[in-house]
């Protein structure tokens, strides 16, 4: 399933690619076979690659149409990028994003807004594309929204000339005059709004949508895996703040559980797309159909 109704909201998927990439313990300090052991059985068929043994986490963005804008969420990994840390991703060049934004209706000027999560570079590669040579926005027409905070500690982060994730997705947006920089709790409208949830990176926000009573918001990267559900206190290595992450994580899986409100994920296994219910001491992910 790729198309979701939240009351008058429309909501598709545009998936980038949905590969194997790193283990379990490479990606979560605290994880260990003894916990992984009794959920191996959904674990493998959806989760974790049976031929490498590597989680598969979709890269994806949310196409989100309401009754007044079309906005994109997070825009996923890009064209051309230099990813020093995934070098599989080091400039591919693949037209599938696009394509799928196109089936679905929908051109790059048409988007009203691009809301960033944060500012990694799977959620924000494409914010930008290469155009004779230069970098340019994508959607040409839109006002890309960032957390003031996140933008200002991209920018003390540039210290790796390897690292080419704010020159390449994020400057050329602020250089356009495309970027708005707003608070954490920022509201578009009254249907579509920011939350703070720092830890992952220093400016982290969800994002939430209501339409005639029914309510979603989207994570981005609070948590990536399902198991984090189930050991809200496992953090991802590359969490900033791993005391903050795991507070905040605790804190969005309390605030959305139990009460019907649909969690759209970045990275959980597809359809990545469910609902949140208390389980003994800790929490379940409850897959939509």
């Amino acid at each position: 399933m790729d198309d979701w109704r939240i009351g008058n909201i429309r909501v598709t998927r545009i998936l980038e690619m949905c590969d194997p990439l790193r283990t379990p313990y490479e990606w979560f300090p605290d994880c260990t076979e003894e916990a992984l052991k009794p959920h191996l059985h959904w674990l493998m068929s959806k989760s974790i690659s049976p031929a490498t043994g590597r989680l598969i986490l979709p890269i994806q963005s949310y196409l989100v149409r309401t009754t007044h804008h079309t906005i994109l969420v997070d825009s996923c990994v890009g064209n051309n990028k230099t990813c020093k840390y995934f070098p599989h991703w080091q400039g591919r060049n693949d037209g599938t994003f696009l394509e799928q934004l196109k089936n679905a209706g929908v051109s790059p000027g048409q988007v009203d807004y691009v809301l960033c999560t944060h500012l990694h570079l799977d959620h924000s590669g494409w914010n930008t594309r290469l155009l004779d040579g230069r970098w340019v926005p994508t959607f040409p027409n839109a006002r890309y929204i960032i957390a003031r905070r996140e933008f200002e500690a991209a920018q003390l982060a540039v210290v790796d000339a390897e690292d080419g994730t704010y020159e390449e997705n994020v400057l050329p947006i602020v250089e356009a005059g495309r970027a708005v920089f707003v608070e954490m709790d920022h509201a578009l409208d009254n249907e579509v709004w920011l939350e703070p949830t720092p830890g992952h990176t220093a400016g982290h926000v969800a994002i939430r949508i209501k339409s005639q009573g029914v309510e979603a918001v989207f994570c981005g990267d609070v948590m990536h895996w399902p198991m984090q559900c189930i050991y809200p206190d496992w953090n991802l290595r590359a969490d900033v703040d791993p005391e903050l992450a795991r507070l905040t994580r605790w804190a969005f899986l309390e605030a959305n559980s139990d009460n019907g409100f649909i969690v759209m994920t970045s990275h959980f296994p597809l359809p990545s797309v469910g609902t949140i219910t208390r389980r003994q001491s800790s929490f379940w992910f409850n897959d939509h159909q």
